[in-house]
């Protein structure tokens, strides 16, 4: 068996549509499978830091879940361009990203013990999801998908030397990282008792807040039950998560439930198509999106008539959700909601630099860009925090507080935030003309926003451009085109 080349030996592809883990991709067990990888991911030091200064998975989780699978598909693609392509986008993404934990450790994500344990938590939850679901892999199977895994790794790091190269002292590793090295780092414990309780609607079913707390309720609890009971018991042990009675009979049923969709004709379930329609904005003029606004208003009307024919006084059920009372009549949103849906990414409750960089990005995954067009926008976002930290940082503590933020009142439409949007114009502009035109105008909005836009004119200048993107960082305007980008969860 090789590793970092596109084949094993007289086998199959370790990379394309033949690969173990793109057979694996739309199955439901391996949604399960994610969140446990992300569990043991965050519960290493060095990771966990890293997702607790810099990820948005708290605030924008569907988000993160949706660049992290077409990620992932991009590195495990047939063709060698994309997955190099990928691999320089995500190694200069986590080059970006290093500090220390509230311990003083040193992290930085670049770090190839760390990354190696990445890629082998994904590799074991796996394997762990076929066997709690009945289906254990055979010897051979978890031979070439190590091999698949290993080689995810070279394309990353160079070489995949930071995990063992036989699957049997695999295993030997696995177990005593998780024995000596794992902890009960603040990153996991947001993951097991913060986030499944409080995971926010995907953009798709936004507005719909009664619904999606009832579900999320039932759902939210049961999540994190199975993901706990799946854990490995040294690291149960060693976090002091507790074992509740039952929860690994209703783990099994959970993943033998899943397991159960293999029976399903091949293309009934599409991951990529479900993370793609959750994604998308009530708004977008996306079919699929346009039929789940339907369906949204006959169950508003639904409610409505159920109120009508319940006697006053009765408590069937929540009324028609009020108007945030941060907005304004004119449709503008208050200092605070702005703070809290826009700028702070990271959902610290303060914005500082993590959270800037999560915009840039956001925007750069979105867009698809190169490493020069990259570093252009990252710098521009990285003097546009310079200026908010010199305007609103009051105490000197090195970051901006809702209170700084709303006491100041600030006009943010400054030299480096002009720069961002001169930096996505450019971007934007491929011909080079100084002007985008219409059709250029709609592929960014479809692109970075999901959504459609119609333009009147047929050229839309700098000065438009750079006015409008503004009025949205600025001017505080809900219901903007920019919306989506940057609130949507």
């Amino acid at each position: 068996m090789t590793t970092g080349t596109t084949t094993t030996t007289g086998e199959t592809p370790l990379f394309g549509p033949e690969s173990q883990f793109r057979a694996f991709f739309d199955d439901p067990r391996w949604a399960l499978a994610m969140i446990r990888a992300t569990v043991l991911e965050a519960a290493h030091p060095q990771i966990g830091a890293a997702l607790a200064d810099n990820s948005t998975f708290i605030t924008h989780p569907w988000r993160r879940l949706r660049n992290t699978f077409l990620s992932m598909l991009r590195m495990f693609d047939a063709d060698p361009a994309v997955r190099e392509r990928e691999a320089a986008r995500l190694n200069r993404l986590h080059a970006r990203m290093s500090g220390s934990d509230p311990r003083g450790r040193a992290y930085d994500a670049m770090d190839r013990a760390a990354r190696a344990w990445v890629v082998a938590t994904l590799f074991e939850s796996a394997v762990t999801m076929c066997r709690l679901s009945g289906q254990p892999l055979d010897q051979d199977t978890m031979e070439r998908m190590y091999a698949e895994y290993r080689a995810f790794l070279a394309a990353l790091d160079g070489d995949a030397g930071a995990l063992p190269e036989e699957l049997n002292d695999f295993w030997r590793y696995y177990d005593r990282v998780v024995e000596d090295e794992l902890e009960n780092t603040e990153a996991a414990r947001v993951i097991l008792y913060r986030l499944f309780d409080h995971l926010p609607a995907p953009a798709l079913l936004d507005g719909m807040p009664t619904l999606w707390a009832a579900g999320r309720a039932v759902v939210g609890p049961l999540l994190g039950a199975i993901t706990v009971a799946s854990l490995p018991e040294p690291y149960r042990r060693k976090a002091g998560l507790p074992e509740m009675p039952g929860t690994s009979t209703l783990m099994q049923g959970a993943y033998l439930t899943a397991g159960l969709t293999r029976f399903l004709p091949e293309g009934w379930i599409n991951a990529e198509t479900i993370i793609e329609t959750l994604s998308l904005s009530p708004e977008s003029d996306d079919p699929r999106a346009r039929t789940v606004a339907a369906l949204r208003t006959r169950m508003k009307r639904a409610s409505a008539l159920l109120r009508l024919l319940t006697p006053l006084g009765g408590d069937t059920g929540p009324g028609p959700v009020p108007a945030p009372s941060t907005a304004t009549a004119e449709g503008r949103r208050s200092a605070e909601e702005f703070f809290r849906q826009v700028l702070d990414q990271t959902g610290d409750g303060h914005l500082d630099w993590p959270d800037l960089a999560a915009m840039a990005r956001e925007l750069a995954t979105r867009l698809d860009l190169d490493e020069p067009e990259e570093t252009r926008l990252y710098d521009a976002f990285a003097a546009w925090w310079r200026e908010l930290q010199a305007a609103l940082d009051t105490d000197g503590d090195g970051r901006v507080s809702a209170d700084e933020y709303a006491s100041a009142v600030p006009s943010l439409a400054g030299p480096a935030l002009i720069r961002v949007a001169e930096v996505l114009f450019d971007v934007t502009d491929k011909d080079g003309s100084g002007t985008i035109d219409a059709d250029e105008h709609r592929t960014l909005f479809r692109t970075a926003f999901h959504r459609d836009l119609t333009t009147t004119d047929a050229t839309y200048g700098r000065s438009a451009f750079v006015g409008d993107f503004l009025s949205f960082m600025s001017g505080r305007r809900t219901n903007t085109p920019y919306d989506p980008l940057l609130t949507d969860a």
